[in-house]
């Protein structure tokens, strides 16, 4: 069988695979997918990136679908790829009739960015789509796709998602920093709200809670973000600094103060600083943590003056601190909406200090707001607004935390 007839047979076998996978889809997919561009039609050329196990893929077949043009999907870490001329599979594709390919897991293949400009060029008449868990690819190849790829970046799930995946209900964004007195709410504060939201920050910021075993399916999506991702992006990686960082995860996870021990981790697995905060940017970069820093703080080195899971779930898998998770939560969710967030220098000002990215934040002259978090008894102190948990209404200068989650 020579090399186009085992082309040909690959492409079958995708194609079969594609239809698989369509026919898996759940009937409830995150309304981030469905509403997304819902006025023009995705981008010809396109990278997807976000965290594993949000529903890239989903996102990918779901537009594909819908664009009614004749489109492949397929993951570049297809074992029977790996082998294979990725430039060379996909005109392959092309040349059978097809319009578009969908490459899942780019960074698998090699020579992946270089191949995707080229795609762009020889062929300026077909859609390019491809994704990856990890926007430190954009920054790893060696051709710039900036000119000729669109990055868009997909959220984990919001509450507002998880609601409409468990009762089907559709109820309207919000943004609580531009709530007026007397504004009503997305949804009417029940208790049924309540347990809803205790469900989402247990298990609901990926779909595929909806399969089950979600506990054992977290842990092997973070094993797979450690072992296969990460070796991608530093170079000479040792067995033991793939342990540092089981480490590094551990330690947030016991620990009741967001904070890394340097030194200690540095002495305890004999790794320079340097080594250290170069892992930790590549685990930041492939979704495994978040740091916050200071205001100011542009240190390329750091450790931040906290540190989180960047999936806030992760607490309640591997049963961390619920404080550590409420400001997790916190973070991520007003970093997904367009705000910058530092920690407070002074914790007697607050917990964090956030700024919108574009705009203004509506809340009296100064750009930066501060703000403390905590349960349903939180006070004030010196900042401006308390984010509380297991509250349902809105109070003054109080906000709920699920009501922050309703803003994508």
């Amino acid at each position: 069988m020579d090399n186009t007839e085992n082309l040909l047979e690959l492409i079958e076998n995708l194609k079969t695979i594609m239809e698989r996978k369509l026919a898996a889809m759940p009937q409830r997919i995150r309304l981030w997918t469905t509403e997304f561009n819902s006025k023009n039609k995705l981008p010809k050329n396109m990278i997807l990136t976000g965290l594993r196990g949000i529903g890239k893929s989903t996102f990918l077949l779901h537009h594909a679908n819908q664009s009614g043009k004749k489109m492949l999907y397929f993951s570049a870490d297809n074992p029977r790829l790996t082998a294979l001329n990725l430039y060379d599979v996909i005109a392959a594709v092309f040349m059978q009739g097809y319009e578009g390919v969908i490459i899942d897991e780019v960074h698998f293949a090699r020579n992946w960015s270089a191949q995707l400009k080229s795609l762009y060029d020889d062929y300026p008449d077909r859609y390019v789509w491809a994704s990856d868990s990890s926007a430190l690819v954009l920054r790893s190849g060696t051709a710039d796709l900036s000119r000729r790829y669109v990055f868009v970046h997909m959220p984990i799930m919001s509450f507002r998602e998880f609601l409409y995946i468990e009762t089907g209900e559709v109820y309207n964004t919000i943004n609580p920093f531009k709530m007026k007195k007397g504004d009503s709410l997305p949804v009417k504060p029940e208790a049924s709200i309540l347990d809803l939201f205790e469900k989402y920050k247990t298990y609901g910021t990926r779909p595929f809670y909806t399969e089950g075993d979600y506990e054992s399916r977290s842990l092997a999506v973070l094993d797979k973000t450690l072992n296969s991702d990460v070796p991608f992006f530093v170079p000479q990686i040792t067995e033991d600094n793939i342990r540092l960082m089981s480490a590094v995860v551990g330690s947030l996870s016991m620990s009741s103060i967001p904070r890394l021990q340097v030194r200690s981790l540095c002495a305890d697995w004999n790794v320079s600083a340097d080594k250290l905060y170069q892992l930790l940017e590549v685990m930041e970069a492939v979704g495994v943590v978040r740091i916050i820093r200071y205001p100011n703080d542009t240190k390329a080195k750091s450790a931040g003056a906290k540190l989180f899971f960047a999936d806030p779930c992760l607490y309640s898998v591997l049963q961390g601190s619920a404080g550590n998770m409420r400001e997790a939560f916190v973070t991520v969710l007003l970093q997904e909406s367009g705000y910058t967030v530092n920690a407070c220098k002074n914790e007697t000002d607050g917990d964090f200090v956030i700024m919108k990215n574009t705009g203004t934040l509506n809340l009296g002259n100064s750009p930066k707001i501060k703000i403390e978090v905590g349960g349903k008894d939180k006070v004030l102190k010196q900042s401006d607004l308390v984010i509380r948990d297991n509250t349902d209404y809105p109070a003054d200068k109080a906000i709920p935390l699920w009501l922050l989650a309703m803003g994508w």
